[in-house]
């Protein structure tokens, strides 16, 4: 496959393998649970509209999450899906909006989810205000235990006796969020039983059934549906990465980061390489540079950590400090002819045979997390798209 034109630093994302990752989701769910596909932050930097168009058209998904307005008026108003799959697609605020952005939410009939009374007021008087015809739909949110929004437990009963106060609303869904599914089961296992209870024993649940979730990827990977949900929110393991290792062999990479050669120089034994001389040649070596660096958004957390790169199927060391526009390569190890400008280089992905290097290599050498290399990646880096459905 050929890069765009004049392309330094770019990604191939495979539609196919999106579709296959969805498919994945929804197998463990079952086919009587709806998913809601996670978008966010440019659809964890696989690009918002072709990710989420895709989805729609090829795994037919007809919920999407992101985090703020912004992002919703993007899928909105750039025409992310025809006017028939538009009109039936929800899109969820997984975000408090700001005050200011309210008004914009009940214009564009946003489904945000709702942590406190002030904030269901907030939004009860903002619809009054508008004028609109029908209510706007609401989820709340239960504060389980990652801390961040939502309401508490014990505070659940009244956020519900209020919004039933509230003409201008519509509960819709209750949602929670899983902090540590990969990390703690013990813990996530509670909090499903006790997200359940809830569900179970809320006032009048026939309304808020209509949506109902609580597991995202990790959840969603390593534990059964909770008890009364009857939807999930895949997020990182629709673009290929699963944050349970075990179950990484289940889906297919989504994204190959690609550069090329631009220069490749022999150095002495005791040449330093890159800012701050941290590596010194230990012997005479052959160089590549390559054009991209952590303004494409190749972590410079990986300067000094081992990490490799792939040129020709094999994994040549990189060197010294990542820069913000070149990295460095030793390509001494490569047989003959020798490395031309030009070749092209793999930072993430596979490159023939057997070889691959994953977010998740890539994360655990940066000491950061898979979300952070996919989400990280600058406009800077073109995108290229194959194996859609249409």
């Amino acid at each position: 496959m050929n890069p765009p034109p004049a392309a330094r630093c770019w990604a191939e994302i495979d539609l196919g393998a999106l579709r296959h990752n969805a498919r994945v989701a929804q197998e463990r769910v079952g086919p009587n649970t709806a998913l809601l596909a996670v978008v966010k932050a440019n659809g964890y930097g696989h690009g918002l509209l072709p990710v989420a168009r895709e989805l729609a058209l090829g795994a037919g998904v007809r919920r999407f999450g992101v985090a703020n307005v912004a992002e919703a008026a993007c899928l909105q108003d750039e025409g992310a899906w025809p006017p028939e799959i538009a009109r039936e697609t929800t899109i969820s605020l997984l975000s408090p909006a700001l005050p200011d952005e309210r008004a914009e939410v009940v214009r564009r009939r946003l489904v945000p989810w709702i942590s406190t009374e002030a904030e269901a007021r907030a939004y009860a008087a903002t619809v009054a205000r508008a004028g609109a015809e029908t209510p706007l739909e609401v989820e709340i949110e239960i504060d389980t235990g990652m801390g961040r929004s939502g309401v508490l437990p014990p505070d659940f009963a009244a956020l519900r006796r209020v919004l039933a106060t509230l003409p201008e609303l519509r509960l819709r869904g209750l949602v929670t969020h899983l902090p540590s599914p990969d990390e703690d089961a013990d813990f996530t296992r509670a909090q499903l039983l006790a997200f359940s209870k809830i569900v179970a024993d809320s006032e009048n649940p026939a309304d808020a059934r209509a949506r109902v979730h609580a597991q995202n990827s990790a959840g969603l990977l390593g534990y059964p549906l909770a008890a009364g949900c009857n939807s999930a929110r895949p997020g990182l393991m629709l673009y290929g990465a699963s944050p349970l290792p075990e179950c990484q062999a289940l889906l297919r990479p989504v994204l190959t980061l690609k550069t090329r050669v631009t220069l490749v120089r022999e150095l002495p034994q005791g040449w330093g390489v890159s800012y701050g001389r941290t590596f010194l040649a230990p012997r005479p070596l052959r160089v590549a540079t390559l054009a991209a660096g952590y303004g494409d958004g190749y972590p410079r957390h990986l300067s000094g950590m081992g990490a490799a790169v792939l040129i020709r199927g094999r994994r040549c060391p990189l060197l010294g400090r990542v820069t913000m526009d070149q990295l460095l390569a030793d390509v001494s190890a490569l047989e003959p002819p020798a490395v031309e400008p030009g070749e092209e280089v793999v930072l993430l992905g596979r490159q023939g045979g057997s070889e691959e290097i994953s977010a998740g290599e890539l994360a655990a050498r940066a000491g950061t997390i898979p979300w952070e290399i996919f989400t990280g990646l600058t406009s800077r880096v073109a995108r290229r798209y194959f194996g859609g459905s249409g």
